[in-house]
């Protein structure tokens, strides 16, 4: 019982810290003997601003339920991604999803979210402060996004590399001028 009510105050706990962003409406119609039906699917990206981001789909016949059914979809397929001071990507990175292709690439501090439509959702949702990103092929946002997503799943910290080698991270990251 006790479990049960901890899990419940913790689920509570974390929604507010979640916000979401909508990216995309598409208004559906199902001709039948009376008319037509219409229906909407909704595409959300949901994100902490801390290093993980979700994207799901919601399809209904108004526009909140479906909206509401993606945030939900969303929350549960969250994935987390390693950021450099909390601000943009550790490395530059390729993603792919159908004829979808996109490139990712880091940015010094202040030249802020240089992308377009879906991929500047799932940066600002991301927490990603500095970064510069272009689509090719694809302007379907669904593709836009799951090519981010994919880009995203390749990134790594050099925390992740050096312990997959079995090394120290100063190991792994260039030396900074060690004449000087």
């Amino acid at each position: 019982m006790a479990r049960e009510n901890n899990r419940r105050g913790r689920d509570r706990d974390e929604t507010p810290e979640f916000q979401d962003r909508l990216v995309a409406i598409n208004r559906v119609s199902k001709t039948v003997k009376g008319g037509k039906r219409f229906g909407f699917a909704a595409l959300v990206v949901v994100g902490d601003q801390k290093g993980r981001v979700g994207f799901g789909k919601g399809k209904a016949k108004e526009v909140p339920e479906a909206i509401r059914k993606a945030t939900e979809q969303a929350k549960r397929q969250m994935i987390r991604v390693p950021l450099r001071e909390g601000r943009t990507l550790h490395h530059d990175v390729n993603g792919r999803h159908g004829a979808g292709k996109v490139v990712m690439r880091t940015a010094p501090q202040g030249t802020g979210i240089i992308a377009g439509g879906p991929m500047r959702a799932i940066f600002e949702m991301l927490g990603v402060q500095d970064v510069v990103a272009k689509s090719i092929g694809s302007q379907n946002p669904y593709n836009m996004i799951r090519a981010t997503i994919d880009g995203l799943k390749k990134e790594s910290s050099p925390r992740n590399v050096a312990q997959r080698r079995g090394k120290k991270v100063s190991d792994i990251l260039p030396k900074e001028n060690a004449e000087a």
